[in-house]
C-alpha cells in the first residue's frame, strides 16, 4: 500500500468565504462542507493570488503568481489567456510522482488539461454540481486501498452566475433568510441576488457530501487528502474583481486524517493562492526542482507555527486591462493602481445590475486612487483610505517597499513594458522609488 495519499482537489467558482464553517449564516447552507471543516482544519486567513478565475486558479495548481505563469486573464473564447511554455501544473507533477491523475467538472487554468497532466477527463468540462459528483462516484468505485495513489482534480461551476439562467437551475433560497455581506447595501435586489447564490452554492455542497460519502464506502478517507479552495471571492461588486477583502479572501479547508491534517483546527497562518502547490508536493514527499514562487504551509495545516510572511495579489485584464498589484499582512494593506478605471469592475453585474456596495458612494462615476492604504482591524470593510494620512507615512513607505520588492523578485512585467497612460508612469515611479 502506498504512503503517500489519494488527493482529492476541489474548487468552487465564487464562493469567496461564504459558509457557516466562516460565521455564516445562523443556519448552515452548505452542512458537508462545514463538516469537512469539523473534521479537517479550517484556513482563516488564506487569500487568492487574482480575484478573477482563470489567474487564481493558474496560481494555484502552478504555485506561481499571474503574471510569471502567463494566465493574466480568461483562459476560454474569445480572451485565450494560457500557461506559458515551461510551466508545470500541479497534475504534471503528480503524474511524473507516480500518481492516478484525473479531471471531473471544469478547469479554468489552461485551455488544454491532457497536455497539463490530467489523463482522465471524466466528464465534458462544465456540468451540473449533481453530474460532477456522479463522475467522482463513478471513479471512486474503482480504487480501493493497495492501489497507486490518485490525483482526483474537481472543478465545480456553482455557485458562478449563467448569463442566460441567473445562478442556475435551483430554486432560489427565501429572500429573509439569506445572509448579506456587510459590505453590500441590504436592500431587496441584494437579497433577491444572494436567495439565487445560495441555491447553487447549497447544490455545490450536496455534491461535495456525496464524494465525501464515496471516499468512505470505498474505505479511502484516511489516507486521502482532501483540499477544498475557493478560486476567489463573491460574485458582487467591489468582491470578484478587485484586490479589496471581499474579492481576495478563500475559503480553504484540508483533511487527512492519517497526515495528521485533522481534528477541526483551525489554521491562522496567512496562506496565499502560490502556496497550495508547493504544500501539496511537500506531503506528498516530491522534493523535484521547481520555481515556485510560494512556500509550503503544510507545517502550518499540522498546527505548527510558521514565522508570518505576508500574502500579495494582483490583477491584469478581464474584460479590459486594469492592471493593479497590492501586499496584504494580517493587519494592513496597500494598494497601487497603474491605470485610472473605475474603483472597481464589476465582474457580475454587466447585464443586470441587481446589487450596490456601501462604498463608494457614487460606485458608477467613482475611479481608484494612485495608492490606498487600509487599516484592517479598525476598518476591516476597508472604506477609509489611509494612503496620504500624515500618521501613516512610515507604514506606507514599509509596504510600499515589500510590494515593489515582490515585484522585483518576480520580476513583474509592470516594471519593465512600455508605459501605457500617465497613471502608469506615476505608478511605477513610486515603485521604483521604493527599491532605491
Amino acid at each position: 500500500m502506498s504512503n503517500q495519499p489519494n488527493i482529492v482537489f476541489i474548487t468552487a467558482h465564487d464562493i469567496g468565504r461564504h459558509l457557516g464553517c466562516y460565521g455564516v449564516g445562523a443556519e448552515s447552507m452548505m452542512p458537508c462542507l462545514d463538516q469537512l471543516a469539523a473534521t479537517g482544519v479550517r484556513c482563516e486567513n488564506a487569500f487568492c493570488a487574482s480575484p478573477l478565475c482563470s489567474p487564481a486558479r493558474a496560481a494555484l495548481v502552478t504555485g506561481r503568481y499571474p503574471h510569471s505563469n502567463g494566465v493574466q486573464g480568461l483562459v476560454h473564447a474569445p480572451f485565450h489567456w494560457d500557461l506559458s511554455q515551461g510551466e508545470v501544473h500541479l497534475a504534471t507533477r503528480l503524474k511524473q510522482a507516480g500518481y492516478i491523475t484525473a479531471l471531473a467538472g471544469l478547469q479554468h487554468e489552461t485551455s488544454d488539461a491532457a497536455a497539463h497532466g490530467l489523463d482522465q477527463l471524466l466528464t465534458g468540462g462544465r456540468g451540473k454540481a449533481s453530474v460532477v459528483a456522479d463522475a467522482c462516484e463513478k471513479f471512486l468505485e474503482t480504487h480501493t486501498q493497495g492501489r497507486e495513489p490518485f490525483y482526483l482534480q474537481v472543478g465545480f461551476f456553482e455557485p458562478h452566475r449563467n448569463r442566460g439562467n441567473g445562478f442556475g437551475p435551483y430554486t432560489p433560497e427565501p429572500v429573509e433568510s439569506v445572509t448579506i455581506p456587510r459590505w453590500l447595501r441590504d436592500d431587496q435586489g441584494a437579497r433577491q441576488e444572494m436567495a439565487c447564490f445560495q441555491a447553487a452554492a447549497r447544490a455545490m455542497d450536496q455534491a461535495v457530501g456525496r464524494i465525501m460519502a464515496a471516499l468512505d464506502r470505498q474505505g479511502l478517507s484516511q489516507n486521502t487528502l482532501i483540499l477544498f479552495a475557493a478560486d476567489h471571492g463573491l460574485p458582487f461588486p467591489r468582491a470578484k474583481g478587485s484586490l479589496y477583502d471581499p474579492g481576495l479572501e478563500i475559503a480553504m479547508i484540508a483533511r487527512w486524517p492519517k497526515g495528521g491534517i485533522a481534528g477541526g483546527r483551525v489554521c491562522s497562518t496567512l496562506i496565499g493562492g502560490v502556496d497550495v502547490t508547493p504544500t501539496l508536493l511537500e506531503l506528498v514527499g516530491d522534493s523535484s526542482p521547481h520555481r515556485f514562487q510560494g512556500r509550503s504551509v503544510a507545517a502550518a495545516w499540522r498546527g505548527e507555527a510558521l514565522s508570518p510572511s505576508p500574502i500579495f495579489a494582483e490583477n491584469n485584464f478581464h474584460a479590459y486591462w486594469d492592471p493593479m498589484r497590492c501586499v496584504r499582512t494580517l493587519d494592513a494593506k496597500l494598494i497601487v493602481n497603474f491605470a485610472v478605471t473605475p474603483a472597481f469592475y464589476d465582474t457580475s453585474q454587466q447585464w443586470r445590475p441587481l446589487t450596490t456596495p456601501r462604498v463608494p458612494e457614487d460606485p458608477r462615476n467613482a475611479k481608484h486612487p494612485l495608492v490606498e492604504l487600509y487599516d484592517l482591524v479598525a476598518d476591516p470593510l476597508e472604506e477609509r483610505n489611509l494612503a496620504d494620512a500624515a500618521d501613516r507615512v512610515e507604514q506606507r513607505q514599509h509596504l510600499l517597499r515589500l510590494l515593489a520588492q515582490w515585484m522585483r523578485q518576480t520580476a513583474d512585467p509592470l516594471l519593465t513594458m512600455p508605459s501605457l497612460e500617465p497613471r502608469f508612469t506615476v505608478a511605477r515611479s513610486l515603485i521604483e522609488s521604493a527599491l532605491t
